[in-house]
């Protein structure tokens, strides 16, 4: 019979079944704690208008789910987080807090309650454009005991903050990316694939920039976008003017069976993010890992948390937003498809959440 270490509090401004990168993390990280004897309990708000979804996904769960329920006035929310927050501190050992309300809840709560504050960064939350919220981002991290980043990337953003900051990357479950039901056959020789929500973020305006050099040297080529439809109508005019818009398919959102069947069948997944206007940025890549999980080696840029998901000339090749490194890439690769293959399974089991977890233990047990 296990004996329960801590009690653990993860506020999170995201949580399954709703997508999201924050969330997806922060359910992987309450699972793997509660499997390791801790005692879990998730403040984490409703998304969807009904809250069945939530309902149905919590009540699965070995850990407990607190949902703040949805109302059209936000402040409401933003109230009942911090009570809640201060009821479940007042019995916690240590409280992780991931997104931004959340660290900022975490930060006030701290002033009354001296528990063990870990503050779990990402990217978009710490790159505020406004110079007021930066401050009061910047003013909140200083309050926490400690503060992980996902990635070097996300770690430089807040350099100047002069804290240690330790970086734990991204995970994933390795076992999710295995066992394809059905194979298929995608479009194109070679055929590259983006999954993330269409924007200027995940980067698929950046590829199809990209795709007439491209074409040049691959004319057989086909560009796969699986994703939550978002800026396609745009980025589908772009693709006229360029006339590759017939090289191009946004597939939408897919359940996991669809994912993994298109991923299986891509030669090349492509992640060329970029920072938007507002400061939001890729800040791991953890798609990457799940189609490097597959045997999909991959391309991805510089200059954002991507260089951290890229173990680069093995498991894919960074590169800058440029056509002619894109098209070097894509040779590099096809040429030697079966040693990148092998290397990208190799890299992704290294951020199996077995081990990722066990970074997470030693904060926590030591």
């Amino acid at each position: 019979m296990n004996t329960i270490k801590s009690n653990i509090v993860i506020v999170s401004s995201e949580f399954p079944p709703q997508p999201g990168g924050i969330g997806n993390h922060a359910y992987n990280l309450a699972l793997h704690l509660s499997k390791s004897g801790h005692d879990v309990r998730v403040i984490a708000d409703q998304r969807s208008k009904s809250g069945k979804e939530e309902l149905d996904f919590d009540a699965s769960l070995p850990f407990l789910v607190e949902r703040i329920k949805l109302y059209d006035f936000r402040v409401i929310m933003y109230f009942k987080r911090i009570i809640l927050t201060f009821k479940y501190l007042k019995l916690a050992t240590h409280c992780i807090a991931t997104g931004k309300f959340s660290l900022w809840n975490v930060a006030f709560s701290s002033l009354f309650f001296k528990r063990k504050t870990i503050a779990v960064i990402h990217g978009t939350e710490v790159n505020f454009k406004s110079a007021l919220l930066q401050k009061s981002i910047n003013i909140s991290l200083k309050r926490f005991d400690v503060i992980v980043a996902v990635s070097n990337y996300t770690k430089d953003l807040v350099a100047h903050l002069n804290r240690d900051i330790l970086v734990i990357p991204n995970g994933i479950t390795i076992s999710e990316w295995q066992n394809v039901k059905e194979k298929i056959v995608l479009n194109g020789s070679p055929s590259l694939t983006t999954v993330g929500r269409v924007s200027s973020r995940k980067g698929q305006l950046n590829v199809i920039k990209h795709l007439p050099a491209l074409i040049q040297e691959f004319p057989k080529l086909h560009y796969h976008c699986v994703g939550i439809l978002g800026e396609n109508d745009a980025f589908i005019k772009v693709a006229e003017s360029l006339n590759v818009a017939s090289y191009v398919t946004f597939h939408g959102s897919v359940d996991n069976d669809t994912l993994k069947q298109i991923l299986e069948a891509t030669d090349v997944f492509v992640m060329l993010s970029s920072e938007s206007n507002t400061g939001d940025v890729e800040g791991f890549g953890i798609a990457v890992l799940e189609a490097n999980a597959m045997g999909v080696p991959a391309i991805g840029a510089k200059g954002c948390g991507i260089e951290d998901a890229i173990d680069d000339y093995k498991s894919g090749i960074l590169i800058n937003n440029n056509a002619q490194e894109f098209k070097i890439a894509v040779v590099e690769i096809l040429k030697d498809i079966e040693n990148y293959q092998k290397s990208s399974i190799s890299w992704a089991q290294k951020h199996s959440w077995s081990k990722i977890i066990q970074m997470y233990l030693t904060l926590i047990e030591d």
